[in-house]
């Protein structure tokens, strides 16, 4: 065994680090989407492609994929046999499927003891203790994502009809909403038709910089988010020494506004998600602890 590959896949991209034994990155490529729970054969395709791409990048041989190892981190592996299926169909000399949560937590803190929360358009959490992981939410937007950027979103749009109709007292930030949909509700109905996370998730950042104004819905959308993610990280039992990562494009506009408690265990991610794929990668397949920090 001459490499390791480290793999990060989600609903737009998928990444591939390529890295020798002792966790130096050689060679790093880009695909498509990999989740394997809404396209399992587009996923398959598109991760051997990045994994082809990295070996290029690296100056190596790709004819050397089935004698490398990998660790893969993607999107939909917490639900269903979508892990068990994809990993007996892929080209690698040993295939291990995680979820994207788990290599995040393994970037951000290493393989010790730490929690991380993902805070972007979906949410998610993870901690280990013990060397033994615990997951929370990830469960979607229809169902879960509390805090989200489109939860906020769609709370916002809720608000800004509520404010409409006159059951809510509006904002200057429910009048700047409702003046982006030319100042017809029913084109915010249209709106929320097909639209999808993401979509409602672009006008969380919105909400963020009213309330620095001090304007009350905004105030108010943001105070329930931030209950839903300190929700969320009390449930994972964290030690009062425990480092505590935020990631995602929310994070930065998150940590100012958490409890005092949370705010002493933020710490900077040592290494993204791809990253911690390929430390996981060195450490369990090739034996060496701590490989690359």
């Amino acid at each position: 065994m001459k490499f390791v590959l480290g793999i990060d896949g989600g609903g737009t991209s998928c990444r591939a680090a390529l890295a020798t034994v002792d966790g130096a990155v050689v060679g790093r490529a880009k695909s498509g989407a990999a989740n394997i729970r809404t396209d399992l054969t587009g996923a398959r395709a598109n991760i051997v492609e990045a994994a082809r791409q990295a070996f290029v990048a690296a100056g190596q041989d790709p004819e050397l994929i089935p004698e490398t190892p990998a660790i893969l981190g993607l999107a939909g592996a917490n639900v269903g046999t979508y892990r068990q299926q994809l990993e007996a169909i892929l080209p690698f000399s040993k295939s291990r499927v995680e979820t994207d949560a788990e290599i995040a937590l393994e970037g951000a803190v290493g393989s010790g003891d730490g929690a991380m929360a993902i805070l972007g358009t979906g949410t998610a959490y993870m901690a280990r203790k013990a060397a033994r992981s615990r997951a929370i939410g990830g469960w979607g937007f229809q169902v879960g994502d509390q805090g989200s950027g489109a939860r906020i979103g769609r709370d916002l749009l809720e608000q800004t009809l509520l404010a409409y109709d006159g059951i809510r007292p509006g904002s200057p930030l429910t009048d700047a909403m409702l003046a982006v949909f030319r100042n017809n509700p029913e084109d915010v109905v249209e709106f929320t038709t097909n639209a999808k996370p993401g979509d409602f998730g672009g006008f969380a950042p919105k909400v963020f910089e009213h309330a620095v104004k001090g304007d009350l819905v905004a105030n108010w959308i943001l105070d329930k988010a931030v209950a839903d993610v300190e929700a969320s990280l009390g449930a994972l039992d964290l030690a009062d020494d425990a480092p505590l990562c935020l990631l995602g494009g929310l994070a930065p506009l998150y940590a100012p506004r958490l409890s005092a408690r949370y705010q002493a265990l933020l710490r900077p991610p040592l290494d993204d998600a791809l990253g911690g794929a390929v430390q996981m990668a060195v450490r369990i397949f090739a034996g060496k602890s701590g490989a690359g920090r």
